[in-house]
Protein backbone atom coordinates (compact mmCIF):
# COMPACT_ATOMS: atom_id res chain seq x y z
CA UNK A 1 0.00 0.00 0.00
CA UNK A 2 1.47 3.34 -1.07
CA UNK A 3 -1.09 5.82 0.25
CA UNK A 4 1.00 7.12 3.17
CA UNK A 5 2.63 10.55 2.76
CA UNK A 6 4.77 11.75 5.63
CA UNK A 7 4.24 15.37 4.60
CA UNK A 8 0.91 15.31 6.49
CA UNK A 9 2.84 14.84 9.75
CA UNK A 10 6.10 16.69 9.03
CA UNK A 11 7.55 18.41 12.08
CA UNK A 12 5.07 16.97 14.57
CA UNK A 13 5.93 15.64 18.04
CA UNK A 14 6.97 12.28 16.60
CA UNK A 15 9.42 13.93 14.21
CA UNK A 16 10.88 15.93 17.08
CA UNK A 17 11.65 12.76 19.04
CA UNK A 18 12.95 10.87 16.02
CA UNK A 19 15.09 13.63 14.59
CA UNK A 20 16.71 14.97 17.73
CA UNK A 21 17.69 11.40 18.63
CA UNK A 22 18.93 10.79 15.09
CA UNK A 23 21.16 13.84 15.34
CA UNK A 24 22.62 12.55 18.62
CA UNK A 25 23.41 9.20 16.99
CA UNK A 26 25.09 10.80 13.98
CA UNK A 27 27.13 13.18 16.08
CA UNK A 28 28.47 10.28 18.11
CA UNK A 29 29.60 8.47 14.96
CA UNK A 30 31.38 11.64 13.88
CA UNK A 31 33.63 11.47 16.93
CA UNK A 32 35.80 8.85 15.19
CA UNK A 33 37.76 9.62 12.04
CA UNK A 34 36.69 6.41 10.28
CA UNK A 35 33.93 6.75 7.69
CA UNK A 36 30.45 5.26 8.09
CA UNK A 37 27.23 4.75 6.17
CA UNK A 38 23.79 6.12 7.02
CA UNK A 39 21.04 3.83 5.71
CA UNK A 40 17.41 5.00 5.67
CA UNK A 41 14.88 2.29 4.78
CA UNK A 42 11.89 4.65 4.44
CA UNK A 43 13.46 7.96 3.51
CA UNK A 44 10.40 9.94 2.42
CA UNK A 45 10.87 13.15 0.45
CA UNK A 46 13.86 14.45 2.40
CA UNK A 47 12.51 18.01 2.89
CA UNK A 48 8.93 19.17 3.49
CA UNK A 49 7.13 22.44 2.84
CA UNK A 50 5.10 23.47 5.89
CA UNK A 51 3.33 26.51 4.48
CA UNK A 52 1.57 24.72 1.64
CA UNK A 53 0.33 21.30 0.50
CA UNK A 54 -0.14 18.32 2.79
CA UNK A 55 1.67 19.71 5.85
CA UNK A 56 -0.44 22.89 5.88
CA UNK A 57 -3.73 21.00 6.10
CA UNK A 58 -3.46 19.84 9.72
CA UNK A 59 -0.39 21.94 10.64
CA UNK A 60 0.83 19.25 13.04
CA UNK A 61 4.21 20.96 13.11
CA UNK A 62 2.70 23.80 15.17
CA UNK A 63 2.45 21.50 18.20
CA UNK A 64 5.85 19.92 17.46
CA UNK A 65 8.87 21.77 16.15
CA UNK A 66 6.86 25.01 16.23
CA UNK A 67 6.68 24.88 20.02
CA UNK A 68 10.42 24.22 20.35
CA UNK A 69 11.44 27.07 18.07
CA UNK A 70 9.41 29.46 20.20
CA UNK A 71 11.53 28.66 23.27
CA UNK A 72 14.83 30.10 24.44
CA UNK A 73 15.54 27.56 27.19
CA UNK A 74 16.19 24.38 25.16
CA UNK A 75 18.49 21.74 26.67
CA UNK A 76 21.66 21.32 24.62
CA UNK A 77 20.58 18.20 22.64
CA UNK A 78 17.35 19.90 21.58
CA UNK A 79 19.08 23.23 20.89
CA UNK A 80 21.39 21.50 18.37
CA UNK A 81 18.41 19.99 16.61
CA UNK A 82 16.51 23.29 16.59
CA UNK A 83 19.54 25.05 15.12
CA UNK A 84 19.60 22.55 12.27
CA UNK A 85 15.93 23.25 11.50
CA UNK A 86 16.60 26.99 11.60
CA UNK A 87 19.46 26.56 9.12
CA UNK A 88 16.91 25.33 6.59
CA UNK A 89 14.91 28.53 7.18
CA UNK A 90 17.58 31.24 6.93
CA UNK A 91 15.03 34.03 6.48
CA UNK A 92 13.34 33.21 9.77
CA UNK A 93 9.94 31.66 10.32
CA UNK A 94 9.20 28.03 9.64
CA UNK A 95 8.57 27.29 5.97
CA UNK A 96 10.59 24.09 5.53
CA UNK A 97 11.18 21.06 7.70
CA UNK A 98 14.06 18.59 7.24
CA UNK A 99 13.40 14.88 7.00
CA UNK A 100 15.86 12.28 8.28
CA UNK A 101 17.93 12.15 5.05
CA UNK A 102 18.49 15.92 5.02
CA UNK A 103 19.53 15.90 8.67
CA UNK A 104 21.99 13.11 7.89
CA UNK A 105 23.37 14.91 4.84
CA UNK A 106 24.15 18.01 6.91
CA UNK A 107 25.87 15.91 9.55
CA UNK A 108 27.87 13.43 7.46
CA UNK A 109 31.48 14.16 6.53
CA UNK A 110 33.19 13.96 3.16
CA UNK A 111 33.89 10.21 3.19
CA UNK A 112 30.61 9.16 4.80
CA UNK A 113 27.78 7.88 2.60
CA UNK A 114 23.97 7.89 2.52
CA UNK A 115 21.94 4.99 1.17
CA UNK A 116 18.30 6.04 0.88
CA UNK A 117 15.27 3.91 0.00
CA UNK A 118 11.81 5.23 -0.84
CA UNK A 119 9.16 3.14 -2.57
CA UNK A 120 6.41 5.77 -3.01
CA UNK A 121 6.88 7.12 -6.57
CA UNK A 122 6.00 10.73 -5.74
CA UNK A 123 8.20 10.89 -2.65
CA UNK A 124 11.02 9.11 -4.48
CA UNK A 125 10.92 11.75 -7.19
CA UNK A 126 11.03 14.52 -4.58
CA UNK A 127 13.86 12.77 -2.75
CA UNK A 128 15.92 12.56 -5.92
CA UNK A 129 15.32 16.24 -6.59
CA UNK A 130 16.23 17.27 -3.05
CA UNK A 131 19.47 15.26 -3.21
CA UNK A 132 20.51 16.01 -6.79
CA UNK A 133 23.50 18.04 -5.57
CA UNK A 134 24.73 15.42 -3.10
CA UNK A 135 26.72 13.66 -5.81
CA UNK A 136 28.21 10.27 -5.06
CA UNK A 137 27.76 10.81 -1.34
CA UNK A 138 24.08 9.79 -1.61
CA UNK A 139 22.42 6.91 -3.42
CA UNK A 140 18.64 7.12 -3.80
CA UNK A 141 16.72 3.96 -4.76
CA UNK A 142 13.05 3.42 -5.58
CA UNK A 143 12.94 0.16 -3.68
CA UNK A 144 11.59 -1.55 -0.60
CA UNK A 145 13.91 -0.63 2.22
CA UNK A 146 13.52 -3.89 4.10
CA UNK A 147 14.72 -5.83 1.07
CA UNK A 148 17.37 -3.28 0.17
CA UNK A 149 18.91 -3.42 3.63
CA UNK A 150 19.96 -7.03 3.14
CA UNK A 151 22.24 -6.19 0.22
CA UNK A 152 24.04 -3.39 2.08
CA UNK A 153 25.17 -5.24 5.18
CA UNK A 154 27.88 -5.38 6.23
CA UNK A 155 28.86 -1.99 4.77
CA UNK A 156 32.41 -1.58 3.44
CA UNK A 157 33.59 0.75 6.25
CA UNK A 158 32.17 -1.62 8.87
CA UNK A 159 30.44 1.31 10.57
CA UNK A 160 26.80 2.24 9.98
CA UNK A 161 23.63 3.71 11.40
CA UNK A 162 20.38 2.28 10.06
CA UNK A 163 17.07 4.11 10.54
CA UNK A 164 13.90 2.04 10.12
CA UNK A 165 10.65 4.00 10.30
CA UNK A 166 7.90 2.52 8.11
CA UNK A 167 4.42 4.08 8.24
CA UNK A 168 2.90 1.05 10.02
CA UNK A 169 -0.29 1.45 8.02
CA UNK A 170 -0.12 -2.27 7.33
CA UNK A 171 0.07 -4.79 10.17
CA UNK A 172 2.86 -6.52 8.25
CA UNK A 173 5.25 -3.73 9.20
CA UNK A 174 5.10 -4.82 12.83
CA UNK A 175 6.41 -8.22 11.77
CA UNK A 176 8.81 -6.97 9.12
CA UNK A 177 10.70 -4.66 11.48
CA UNK A 178 11.92 -7.34 13.95
CA UNK A 179 12.49 -9.81 11.10
CA UNK A 180 14.64 -7.29 9.22
CA UNK A 181 16.64 -6.53 12.36
CA UNK A 182 17.14 -10.21 13.11
CA UNK A 183 18.72 -10.66 9.69
CA UNK A 184 20.66 -7.41 9.93
CA UNK A 185 22.26 -8.37 13.23
CA UNK A 186 23.38 -11.68 11.73
CA UNK A 187 25.11 -9.87 8.88
CA UNK A 188 26.38 -6.89 10.86
CA UNK A 189 26.19 -7.37 14.62
CA UNK A 190 28.05 -4.18 15.55
CA UNK A 191 25.89 -1.73 13.58
CA UNK A 192 23.60 0.79 15.26
CA UNK A 193 19.91 0.38 14.40
CA UNK A 194 17.24 2.95 15.26
CA UNK A 195 13.55 2.04 14.97
CA UNK A 196 10.74 4.56 15.16
CA UNK A 197 7.20 3.41 15.94
CA UNK A 198 3.85 5.08 16.77
CA UNK A 199 2.16 4.87 20.16
CA UNK A 200 -1.29 3.53 19.37
CA UNK A 201 -3.83 1.55 21.32
CA UNK A 202 -3.63 -1.32 18.87
CA UNK A 203 -1.97 -4.46 20.18
CA UNK A 204 0.77 -4.58 17.54
CA UNK A 205 2.09 -1.17 18.57
CA UNK A 206 2.24 -2.07 22.26
CA UNK A 207 3.99 -5.38 21.56
CA UNK A 208 6.69 -4.13 19.19
CA UNK A 209 9.16 -2.85 21.82
CA UNK A 210 8.91 -6.14 23.70
CA UNK A 211 9.76 -8.04 20.52
CA UNK A 212 12.75 -5.79 19.89
CA UNK A 213 14.07 -6.41 23.40
CA UNK A 214 14.54 -10.09 22.53
CA UNK A 215 16.88 -9.42 19.59
CA UNK A 216 20.52 -10.50 20.01
CA UNK A 217 22.08 -7.04 20.27
CA UNK A 218 24.84 -6.13 22.71
CA UNK A 219 22.65 -3.41 24.22
CA UNK A 220 19.46 -1.47 23.58
CA UNK A 221 17.79 1.80 24.54
CA UNK A 222 14.06 2.49 24.40
CA UNK A 223 12.61 5.99 24.65
CA UNK A 224 8.94 6.89 24.22
CA UNK A 225 7.11 10.19 24.41
CA UNK A 226 3.38 10.39 25.15
CA UNK A 227 1.92 13.81 24.40
CA UNK A 228 -1.75 13.18 25.17
CA UNK A 229 -4.11 10.82 26.95
CA UNK A 230 -5.18 8.04 24.56
CA UNK A 231 -8.56 8.84 23.02
CA UNK A 232 -11.67 7.15 24.36
CA UNK A 233 -12.55 5.73 20.94
CA UNK A 234 -9.19 3.98 20.65
CA UNK A 235 -8.13 5.80 17.51
CA UNK A 236 -5.25 8.17 16.82
CA UNK A 237 -1.58 8.39 17.75
CA UNK A 238 -0.93 9.69 21.25
CA UNK A 239 2.87 9.57 21.05
CA UNK A 240 5.78 7.68 19.56
CA UNK A 241 8.87 5.73 20.49
CA UNK A 242 12.43 5.14 19.37
CA UNK A 243 14.18 1.83 19.98
CA UNK A 244 17.93 1.81 19.40
CA UNK A 245 20.00 -1.37 19.15
CA UNK A 246 23.69 -0.91 20.03
CA UNK A 247 23.20 2.73 21.13
CA UNK A 248 26.17 4.99 21.98
CA UNK A 249 26.90 5.35 25.66
CA UNK A 250 26.22 9.09 25.44
CA UNK A 251 22.60 8.77 24.33
CA UNK A 252 21.05 7.90 27.68
CA UNK A 253 22.39 11.05 29.34
CA UNK A 254 21.15 13.25 26.47
CA UNK A 255 17.67 11.75 26.79
CA UNK A 256 17.60 12.13 30.56
CA UNK A 257 18.14 15.83 29.94
CA UNK A 258 15.71 16.24 27.05
CA UNK A 259 12.74 13.94 27.69
CA UNK A 260 11.27 15.71 30.77
CA UNK A 261 11.53 18.97 28.85
CA UNK A 262 9.68 17.50 25.86
CA UNK A 263 6.89 16.31 28.14
CA UNK A 264 6.53 19.78 29.56
CA UNK A 265 6.67 21.66 26.25
CA UNK A 266 4.97 19.22 23.84
CA UNK A 267 2.47 17.72 26.27
CA UNK A 268 -1.14 18.45 25.37
CA UNK A 269 -2.84 17.30 28.57
CA UNK A 270 -2.22 15.60 31.91
CA UNK A 271 -1.53 12.29 30.14
CA UNK A 272 1.81 13.52 28.78
CA UNK A 273 4.73 11.37 29.96
CA UNK A 274 7.93 9.70 28.87
CA UNK A 275 9.62 6.34 29.31
CA UNK A 276 13.34 5.65 29.15
CA UNK A 277 14.82 2.17 29.38
CA UNK A 278 18.36 0.91 28.83
CA UNK A 279 19.77 -2.61 28.86
CA UNK A 280 23.24 -4.03 28.28
CA UNK A 281 23.85 -7.75 27.87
Amino acid sequence: MLSYRHAFHAGNHADVLKHFMLLQLLQYLNQKDKAYWYIDTHAGAGVYALDQGYAAKNAEYADGIGRLLARDDLPAPLAEYAALVRSLNPNGGLRLYPGSPWIALQTLRQDDRLRLFELHPSDHELLQENFRDAGRRATVEAADGFAGLKALLPPPPRRALVLIDPPYEEKQDYQRVPAALQGALKRFATGSYAVWYPLLQRQESRQLPEKLKTLPANSWLHASLTVATPSADGFGMHGSGMFVLNPPWTLKAALQDAMPYLVRVLGQDAGAAYQLEFHEN
